[in-house]
């Protein structure tokens, strides 16, 4: 699973992602998550197309929000509360959670979070 924070920081070409690109590349993503990367590069200038031609290539499976996965990330919040995690993190974790799967974050917050899920910090 990927956080919007690494995908992020995979876009703009932060320095010490060495290595961690092809594991973003081929992680999953929440919608809710794919929506803050979306307005994250909107709110940069980027037209549409622009956006759909940078992200979609990626291949990224992008994950529904359902009623299931917003039981989950709401059920978090008073385990994640102090660490200050928004909707959005509380989206992957629910998913990453869900799936058994690790968590690619570029905010290191998350290193304290016990949710039990792996959470891997790329910078």
């Amino acid at each position: 699973m990927v956080d919007a924070s690494a995908l992020l920081a995979l876009l703009q070409g932060e320095p010490g992602l060495e290595g961690w690109d092809a594991a973003i590349a081929d992680a999953a993503i929440s919608a809710v998550n794919l929506a803050e990367v979306i307005a994250k590069l909107a709110d940069a200038g980027m037209p549409e197309g622009e956006i759909r031609e940078t992200l979609e290539p990626l291949g990224l499976e992008v994950a529904d929000f359902d009623a299931d996965q917003a039981y989950q990330a709401g059920l978090l919040r008073p385990l994640t509360r102090q660490f200050g995690l928004s909707l959005g993190d509380r989206a992957c974790l629910a998913l990453a959670r869900s799936r058994g799967l690790p968590v690619l974050t570029a905010d290191q917050a998350w290193e304290a979070v016990q949710v039990g899920v792996e959470v891997r910090v790329i910078r």
